[in-house]
């Protein structure tokens, strides 16, 4: 609070407060204003239009909405007037709507969309080319648009005004951090609009407060240092040279409240944007990236709303007040992991991945503010100007020359990595492996990709056999699909062990044979796991390379040595075998609608091909049909989509339930009415059909669909991700035959 005050009294001035207009009860303004605190200030970037008769400042608008938030609609309005001393002759102004049958529709959504810009006075189309160039000719601008206020309960828009414009038309301060950003690299796009260093991230204003707020730490340490001196603490040595005393106490201060800044810069650059969904601040890194953002807001550092600097400090200190301290103290080491000593430690790591982040380029956004304040602190930390980034492990291109070059870097030093840490390991206990899929290679190669069996291909010539590979919910439920689905868990935890040094070879033949008897006996232990469906073949690959990996060769008919990629086909091919091989097992309603499916999905076709698949189970069409999970009419047949059967289906009164059936009803129940509803129906049919049945019939039918119908595939995933809680659920349900016994026939 001490640094709050102090900044508001050196920097205040350039935050003032919205006066906001007083309405009389009709709605109309007073003509009286009063005051509310600024939230944030929205800023459109603004380049001169090349249309030779035009020539005006355009703004560069994402989207003019404000809120879309129903009764609560807000968005800019520009106007184009006169003006003598803008160029063209006119310049754009901004007002604010709020009627939203006024409001801004699909072909005004804003002036910039992928494909380019819009002018908006003469509509002209003006390509990114044209902006880039007069982005490193240092031409770009700013221009506010719109002032966020804080409210009763409520955001309140208001109209830029000259004294809000000319708060923030400030100097650059004259002692900011050095720092060039990278010419080409991961994760970056803001370089060719001319940002080279990273100053050019922020405004003058934001770097106004960041160096204040920086510049105060080291004031605050001498505060702290003098209260640990009169409690009574002995002076002793610096943080760094592992002392507990005073020193030590006020370079910890120091050091946290360095971690705040680190968080203020991240809510206080011209990268941050406005969701006008949620009216909140999208803060510089919701991704491991920094994008181009058209217009962007600034947050009010001194306000008591998000962004501000007593929130960053609040999320530190209750991570702090997390930290078991009455316990074991914990310690953190920069090391190279290449080399440093794991004797006697529990290894968990989430290694990089070639090039998914530019993890030392990025956290120069960061390093540049805490060098300001902690060099001092933590000088082996913060002795050079950037991060070092010459033995980075990362494949990236640009360091590299190329991205072969790059990526033979990374898998020779992924393999360093590995056997360096084999060396030292103990057999007793495994180590941990977090391992991150891009989704964009799913997409294209499966599970089989290259960049995932080169990983396990480097960590198994390194000697490690690899015991599991089990998802791991990783992301927040902003990436929940369909239908209360979650997406394909993009981390995967591995669990590896030294391979023993006896291990024997074997060849393809005693490969499959164990292949097959393994996975065989570990499927129903991954069902009781409660998996979801879209993991399932993630999971399974642990089993799996459990058989690969524990051998020292598995052998080609040719002497060649199995690749990682052909185990992971045939770990892939032998889980498909097991599952055909289970259809055969199952009742025969359900093997018709199996076979149907595979056959022609949910397409209608003639009665003929129905009775064709029919005959040789020894089942009628009729018969299916009054099953409830087909449809039969006009010499026509289709399967009844899950969403479409029934809603008032009773299993009790059902003479002909299918392990289909009661597997379609039980998502669709899920899916449109919850978890209690599923429970309810799970408990009608417990002991007419084997449950353990239905949930792996849940698995199968989601990966029957994933291609075809990803929506209906969606239903069952959610059903086997939710298996757990639905079944627990089930339990508590009384059945209906016992309540009609105790209560009743009406109850």
């Amino acid at each position: 609070m001490w640094m709050f005050d102090q900044a508001k009294q050196r920097i205040g001035h350039h935050y003032p407060d919205a006066q906001v207009p007083i309405l009389g009860r009709d709605g109309e303004p007073t003509g009286k204003h009063t005051q509310a605190p600024v939230i944030a200030w929205l800023w459109a970037r603004t380049v001169i239009c090349p249309n030779p008769a035009c020539g005006i400042r355009m703004p560069l608008v994402r989207s003019w909405w404000l809120s879309k938030k129903k009764g609560k609609e807000a968005y800019v309005v520009p106007k184009i007037v006169p003006d003598t001393t803008s160029p063209g002759g006119r310049r754009v102004e901004f007002a604010i709507g709020h009627d939203p049958h006024l409001a801004p529709g699909k072909d005004i959504e804003g002036t910039v969309d992928r494909k380019g810009a819009t002018c908006i006075a003469c509509h002209s189309a003006v390509e990114f080319k044209y902006i880039r160039e007069k982005g490193r000719a240092k031409q770009v601008r700013e221009q506010l648009m719109a002032i966020i206020a804080e409210g009763d309960r409520r955001r309140i828009y208001l109209k830029p005004t000259s004294a809000h414009i000319s708060s923030a038309d400030l100097p650059q301060p004259e002692s900011v951090p050095l720092g060039s950003l990278p010419d080409a690299t991961l994760g970056f796009r803001v370089q060719a609009y001319g940002m080279t260093d990273y100053v050019d991230l922020f405004t003058n204003r934001q770097l106004t407060a960041l160096v204040t707020f920086s510049d105060l730490v080291a004031e605050a340490r001498e505060m702290a240092l003098k209260d640990a001196l009169a409690a009574g603490r002995p002076r002793g040595e610096s943080l760094a040279r592992g002392g507990v005393g005073a020193e030590a106490y006020a370079d910890a201060v120091a050091t946290y409240l360095s971690m705040a800044i680190s968080k203020l810069a991240d809510w206080s650059s011209s990268i941050c944007s406005w969701i006008n969904g949620v009216e909140k601040v999208r803060n510089t890194f919701p991704r491991h990236a920094i994008a181009m953002t058209w217009d962007f807001i600034e947050v009010n550092v001194l306000s008591n709303a998000v962004g501000n600097f007593g929130n960053h400090v609040t999320w530190v200190s209750s991570g702090i007040d997390s930290v078991p301290a009455d316990q074991v103290p914990g310690f953190s080491h920069q090391a190279d992991a290449a080399s440093r000593d794991y004797s006697g430690l529990l290894v968990s790591t989430d290694p990089p991945y070639y090039d998914n982040i530019g993890y030392s380029d990025l956290s120069d956004f960061f390093y540049v503010w805490l060098r300001r304040s902690l060099r001092g602190i933590h000088p082996d930390l913060f002795g050079t100007m950037l991060v070092p980034k010459k033995e980075e492990l990362v494949a990236n291109p640009y360091r590299h020359g190329g991205r072969v070059k790059a990526e033979k870097f990374f898998e020779e030093g992924f393999e360093r990595v590995f056997a360096h840490t084999r060396q030292s390991a103990s057999p007793e206990y495994p180590i941990t492996v977090f391992y991150a899929f891009k989704q964009s290679e799913l997409e294209k190669e499966g599970i089989a990709s290259t960049g995932w069996s080169t990983l396990l291909e480097g960590m198994i010539r390194a000697g490690w056999t690899i015991t599991a590979t089990w998802p791991v919910r990783s992301e927040r439920s902003g990436r929940m699909i369909s239908v209360g689905t979650n997406a394909l868990a993009s981390s995967i935890v591995l669990a590896l062990r030294p391979r023993k040094e006896t291990a024997s070879a074997t060849d393809r033949m005693g490969f499959l044979s164990a292949l097959h008897a393994e996975l065989e006996e570990a499927l129903p232990r991954i069902h009781e796991g409660a998996i979801a469906p879209a993991d399932l073949r993630q999971t399974i690959l642990g089993p799996g390379m459990a058989v690969f990996s524990r051998f020292s060769r598995v052998l080609e008919d040719d002497g060649s040595t199995m690749s990682v990629k052909t185990a992971l086909a045939l770990i892939n091919q032998t889980f498909d075998a097991l599952q055909n091989e289970h259809d055969a097992e199952l009742d025969a309603d359900t093997r018709f609608c199996l076979d149907w499916f595979r056959s022609y999905g949910w397409d209608t076709r003639p009665y003929g091909d129905a009775e064709s698949l029919a005959v040789p189970l020894g089942l009628s069409v009729d018969g299916i049909a009054r099953g409830g999970v087909l449809t039969s009419g006009g010499g026509k047949v289709a399967l009844i989509k899950p969403l479409d059967l029934d809603s008032r289906w009773d299993p009790a009164h059902d003479d002909r339930l299918s392990l289909w059936e009661v597997t379609c009803h039980l998502a669709r129940a899920y899916a449109t009415e919850g978890r209690e509803e599923a429970a309810r129906l799970m408990a009608g049919v417990k002991g007419k059909v084997d449950l353990d049945e239905v949930n792996r019939l849940a698995t199968r039918l989601y990966e029957l669909m994933e291609s075809q119908d990803a929506s209906t595939a969606g239903l069952f995933n959610g059903l086997g991700g939710a298996w757990a809680d639905v079944s627990a659920t089930s339990t508590t349900i009384r059945p209906a035959a016992v309540a009609e016994t105790l209560f009743g026939e009406e109850i």
